[in-house]
């Protein structure tokens, strides 16, 4: 006779990135969560008003709707919901912004499965000690501008404009790839 199995903790992935969603959501599962994915707030809204998730991970820019959108509606689904917002671009006025709109927590990318975990509040399954991953100040300005770039369709021109900078500094600034965090 097989004992009955624990169920698992449900737990909503919101985020753009398909790879990352695979890989992230492969990693909770493990740590016993059973993980719905989802890629745009379009596509999280009518999965989490069918089945209200204990726990979600929440990017903040997406293609459409802002992640903040979706912090609001699933905070009205269930404000016991633990909530982890997400993001690359990590500022205190988001930050401050989600917390109000009933986020749990809030990360800036790269974090780990280990820090997300525990974001929630719940014991991290791996043994190992969780790093503090600070961003250097050149990484955070070498995403904006590739942030503001991207939003400019990569030309380089409008981008130096919108940044108010010299357009070989900024393709100096852009041949410069940022140093990773050891």
């Amino acid at each position: 006779m097989t004992e009955p199995r624990e169920e698992s903790a449900s737990l909503l992935l919101v985020d753009d990135d398909i790879t990352f969603c695979k890989v992230l959501g492969a990693a909770l599962e493990k740590r016993g969560f059973s993980v719905c994915v989802a890629h745009s707030v379009e596509q999280a809204i009518p999965l989490a008003k069918a089945n209200p998730p204990e726990f979600a991970i929440v990017d903040l820019k997406m293609g459409g709707a802002p992640g903040l959108a979706l912090i609001k509606v699933l905070h009205k689904l269930d404000p016991n919901t633990r909530i982890v917002m997400l993001t690359g671009y990590a500022s205190i006025a988001t930050a401050v912004e989600a917390i109000k709109l009933g986020a749990t927590q809030y990360l800036a990318k790269p974090a780990n499965t280990d820090e997300i975990v525990a974001a929630f509040g719940r014991a991290a399954v791996s043994d190992a000690p969780i790093k503090v991953q600070t961003t250097q100040l050149e990484n955070l300005e070498w995403e904006h501008i590739h942030r503001v770039l991207h939003e400019h369709e990569d030309n380089i021109s409008a981008t130096a404009r919108a940044l108010n900078m010299h357009r070989r500094t900024l393709q100096r600034k852009l041949a410069k790839p940022p140093k990773l965090s050891e």
